[in-house]
């Protein structure tokens, strides 16, 4: 018999990219889905799907407990009103406050820690909001599944969940959607940097590495995909991208055709990622990929098999690792592209996570 799913979402296009297989499988399995997120042109797509949507608006700026009380009393009202047999949360506003809601009406969530943004990088006062508003929502969560081992340490060391847990492998690829493509010939070298232009990211890293390989190696172009989320480094793209040093190329609806034309994904965030869906997609294709030595990317790279692992936060690693990349023979550069996609397809299958939400519903009464 059909149940009825909640999910929590703050964002249309992130439950675009990697839930909607998941919520394709729930409609055909006639499950009753009601999606609550914020006002976006496209959210008809879900309903054209058969989910009903319910638009809340969410801040996905900071953590305020004060100033998003507001978005703990919409959730609670919209868990009265629909009565969910269980709900599903991702991303970290959702998690909290939706499973405080779920705690006063004594629904069964089940939140996603998709990553921790830059929360627990340095002990701050907001790391310690964070922990304890943790600690008073998830720890008495119905299940909280965990994208990588390092975010469940720190969770499970903190005392921010109890036993209630399970590992997922990300948010999965799909498979079929992200097929492996031909390697580009190498008279010119892409690399490419997919992600907000952001410090948390690593761009600092990643400009200093384009210029000096540059230097060295004037046949390779660096590509940046993403909007400019700090403001500051707006003049600085700029500046790189008019000397040539690298081509931005702003946020990119279909980063799939991106992909292909380069042969190398970077990677140089500086932490609080889940399992970054950049390497996962990068690998699906067939392509090479570098990242820093984080939780999540350690779990989708092997150093020196599928892609390279270098020092997080050190520009002098990442151009090393790039260079050894540049180094490689072709066949060696498509043999490692193909190993990644081996990898994908034994451990990350979107299929797998979809699986693992469908038996947490086909366990309810």
């Amino acid at each position: 018999m059909g149940k009825r799913i909640l999910i929590l979402s703050n964002h249309f296009i992130t439950l675009y990219n990697f839930r909607k297989e998941l919520i394709k499988r729930l409609n055909d399995e006639g499950h009753e889905v009601y999606i609550s997120m914020p006002k976006s042109d496209d959210n008809n797509f879900f309903e054209d799907m058969g989910c009903k949507i319910i638009e809340t608006p969410v801040d996905r700026r900071g953590i305020n407990p004060v100033r998003d009380l507001g978005l703990i009393v919409s959730y609670t009202r919209i868990m009265k009103e629909v009565k969910p047999d269980i709900v599903f949360s991702y991303t970290i506003k959702p998690n909290i406050y939706g499973s405080i809601a779920s705690n006063i009406t004594k629904n069964k969530q089940v939140n996603n820690i998709t990553g921790t943004g830059g929360t627990f990088l340095k002990k701050n006062f907001v790391s310690e909001v964070a922990k304890l508003l943790y600690k008073l929502s998830i720890k008495k969560s119905y299940k909280v599944f965990f994208q990588n081992s390092g975010d469940k340490d720190l969770f499970v060391k903190n005392n921010m969940v109890k036993d209630n847990y399970a590992m997922l492998p990300g948010s999965g690829v799909n498979l079929e959607q992200f097929q492996v493509s031909d390697l580009p010939l190498d008279e010119e070298i892409n690399f490419i940097f997919i992600g907000r232009v952001m410090a948390l990211k690593g761009i600092d890293q990643y400009l200093e590495t384009a210029k000096a390989v540059k230097a060295e190696y004037p046949n390779t172009n660096f590509f940046i995909a993403g909007f400019i989320e700090e403001e500051k480094y707006k003049p600085i793209i700029d500046e790189y991208d008019s000397k040539g040093t690298i081509k931005y190329i702003g946020f990119q609806k279909d980063i799939k055709s991106w992909i292909e034309k380069c042969h190398c994904t970077i990677l140089p965030s500086h932490g609080g990622e889940g399992v970054p869906n950049v390497l996962l997609e990068s690998a699906a294709m067939g392509r090479v990929c570098i990242a820093s030595t984080i939780n999540g990317s350690k779990d989708v790279i092997e150093d020196g098999l599928t892609g390279y692992l270098f020092e997080t936060g050190s520009a002098e690693s990442l151009t090393d690792k790039v260079k050894k990349f540049l180094d490689l023979r072709f066949e060696n550069k498509v043999r490692m592209g193909l190993a990644g996609r081996t990898k994908v397809e034994r451990e990350f299958d979107r299929q797998i996570v979809i699986d693992m939400y469908l038996d947490e519903i086909n366990i309810l009464n």
